[in-house]
């Protein structure tokens, strides 16, 4: 009888509270803050996006109004432009080349900084740490110097290396502890099997790793694609047709010649970064997933 009363007793619990029905007086302003951020970071985009639908009379007599009428004229000049499809092709390129040296190379160093027990590699770790507080903008005047000096002004390979050379701090923060957190376990059965470390790194490595390699050429891409510093210390003053320059080149080119067309201006820059989102949005899942594997590594 006490038993069954124990039970009863247990079975009964506390008053079950609906889950819709508990306030929780902080989600509101959490919510608030959120959609703030989202707009201040959405609405230049979508002003920029619209306003590659309207004339340029309506953007004067209405700056932040709707379009009236709509017009896809802006869209279908930028379209039409050889201009634009020479600067796809430029940026194209430019980040292609950069994100796979980024891959390549990031993936064989933090492979060594991660798996290699040698003397130096704490420090060696911490020079590509320290690489992350490097700007761009330090390095421009002895960057273009050097370049000037090797050749390398006024071509893509004069953005691409030193793209991959900054790009590379970032990399091996990401991928050090993606590498690291793989059981040792793992590299002693494949030595047993018969597997050297280049085997072990190709067969079971790289497939384990793929998130953080994701991640990190997903970013590399985006930033070589809307890089505009270092084209233009590099390509802009050298010998290439405005054809042949990038896209954040290109918007700037653009806006110039066509000024007294806003409309059009707004569909070219528009037009510049839709392949860089659609990227960023189609990897985002990827991007969020690498970077927790690397911060639980």
């Amino acid at each position: 009888m006490t038993a069954t009363t124990a039970i009863t007793t247990e079975g009964r619990g506390a008053p079950h509270v609906p889950a819709g029905r508990r306030i929780d007086w902080g989600q509101p302003f959490v919510y608030l803050i959120a959609l703030v951020i989202a707009a201040i970071a959405i609405g230049p985009v979508l002003y920029v996006f619209i306003g590659g639908f309207r004339t340029t009379a309506d953007l004067n007599a209405n700056p932040a109004g709707m379009p009236d009428p709509w017009t896809l004229q802006n869209w279908s000049t930028v379209l039409g432009s050889p201009r634009f499809w020479g600067n796809v092709l430029a940026s194209s390129i430019l980040a292609i080349a950069t994100t796979a040296g980024v891959v390549v190379f990031g993936i064989m160093a933090a492979f060594v900084i991660a798996r290699y027990d040698f003397r130096g590699r704490t420090g060696l770790y911490s020079l590509f740490a320290a690489g992350l507080m490097f700007p761009l903008t330090v390095a421009a005047l002895p960057l273009t110097l050097m370049l000037r000096t090797l050749g390398l002004h006024g071509s893509y390979l004069g953005v691409i290396i030193p793209s991959v050379a900054f790009a590379l701090p970032t990399t091996i923060i990401i991928l050090v502890p993606f590498l690291r957190a793989i059981p040792d376990e793992l590299e002693e059965a494949a030595a047993l099997d018969g597997t050297g470390r280049i085997g072990f790194f190709w067969r079971i490595l790289l497939p384990l790793s793929m998130p953080g390699l994701v991640t990190v050429g997903v970013l590399a891409f985006i930033g070589s694609w809307n890089g505009y510093l270092l084209p233009l210390l590099v390509i802009s003053t050298g010998s290439l047709p405005q054809e042949l320059w990038p896209l954040p080149l290109g918007v700037t080119q653009f806006s110039t010649q066509y000024s007294q067309d806003t409309g059009a201006v707004l569909a070219y820059t528009s037009l510049a970064m839709i392949p860089a989102l659609a990227f960023f949005l189609f990897a985002e899942k990827r991007i969020v997933g690498g970077l927790t594997g690397a911060v639980k590594g």
